[in-house]
């Protein structure tokens, strides 16, 4: 994989790294002012920049192996690109002048699995600008403009999770985090436990799947409620007026919320939490409709393993990714029996987190 001196020939005045996330619990809550617990994952994204002293900027992907030229006021066609266009245009409308730069990205953060790629380019891509020109940007800004950047500019109506987590969240800790408010705090996973991630082999496209569809629900739901996000209805009693499938979409929204604050009270009970990685997932298939048939499968498979606490799709879901509790020792062959399995069953996964050898 390239390094910036091979593609510019010399080396970057900045160098910033941010990583992936996944998401233990609270799917879909966040663009509804929501909670969720999501936790960084060890693979990262990294940017370098340098001035070029040219007129424009010049940005090389180094896993797809292509460079791309673009102007501020001439965006690149490249849809990877809008990604990076997009933060430096919104840190030049916030009042800094930005000069043409030399940019490489390289990332070891699984794409388009569910585990936040795009999030992490967005926060790399910052806190490398942050660095290059001394911003006076805290991580939670660097967030919030991930976050608009990803929306004006990819086209993805995405909650503000993936970029809280991908600024603000570690690897040792879940972040509980309240959407609305901001408001975190980190959480302890169960003793003796450990995070498994398996892609499912299945590839979905956010901006082009139904994620924007069931926001949009979300939204209309709120509007029949009367109120401004379904964060504020008090209870599932009061969805009964509500025609389908716009119940069971708010009924998700309101069960998973619950979820993700009860497992912060469970924390220290990893069957507690685990049960309710399990009920979120029925939520997801049956009341949200985001799952496919091949992650129902991955994610049974996890749960009938002896050694998992619990299993759930992660992320946006329509494929992607699943995620499960597992004890920390037996971790190792939970993967390789559930991903036999699965290939046995016509399916082709891998192992995410932690990383494969």
């Amino acid at each position: 994989m390239s390094r910036f001196e091979d593609i510019y020939g010399t080396a970057p005045e900045a160098q910033a790294s941010a990583p992936g996330r996944v998401n233990l619990l609270g799917e879909h809550t966040d663009y509804n002012d929501g909670f969720v617990l999501p936790i960084a994952i060890p693979q990262q994204t990294q940017a370098a920049m340098r001035r070029n002293g040219q007129t424009q900027f010049s940005l090389h992907a180094a896993e797809l192996g292509q460079t791309v030229h673009f102007a501020l006021a001439q965006p690149p066609a490249e849809h990877f690109a809008s990604y990076v266009y997009g933060c430096l245009v919104l840190a030049a409308e916030g009042g800094t002048a930005i000069p043409p730069l030399d940019i490489h990205v390289a990332s070891s953060v699984p794409i388009g699995v569910g585990l936040s790629s795009s999030a992490a380019l967005e926060v790399a891509t910052l806190r490398c600008l942050r660095q290059l020109l001394g911003l006076a940007l805290d991580d939670v800004q660097i967030a919030q403009l991930a976050q608009r950047a990803e929306i004006e500019f990819a086209g993805v109506r995405c909650g503000i999770m993936d970029q809280m987590a991908s600024s603000l969240a570690g690897a040792d800790r879940a972040l509980l985090l309240d959407t609305r408010s901001l408001a975190r705090r980190f959480v302890a996973l169960p003793p003796s436990s450990s995070v498994l991630v398996l892609d499912s082999g299945i590839a979905r496209s956010l901006a082009g799947s139904g994620y924007n569809a069931r926001r949009a629900e979300c939204e209309q739901a709120a509007r029949l409620l009367g109120v401004a996000s379904l964060r504020d209805v008090p209870g599932v009693d009061a969805l009964a007026a509500l025609p389908e499938p716009l119940q069971r979409r708010a009924r998700h929204v309101l069960t998973e919320n619950a979820r993700v604050l009860q497992a912060v009270d469970c924390c220290s009970d990893a069957a507690a939490f685990g049960a309710l990685m399990n009920q979120s997932h029925a939520s997801l298939r049956d009341d949200y409709e985001v799952s496919t048939a091949g992650l129902d499968s991955l994610v049974a498979l996890l749960q009938a393993q002896p050694g998992v606490f619990g299993a759930r799709l992660t992320g946006a879901g329509f494929g992607g990714a699943c995620v499960a509790l597992c004890q920390a020792g037996a971790l190792p062959e939970v993967s390789r029996a559930v991903l036999a399995a699965y290939a046995a069953a016509g399916h082709s996964g891998c192992q995410l987190v932690p990383p494969a050898p």
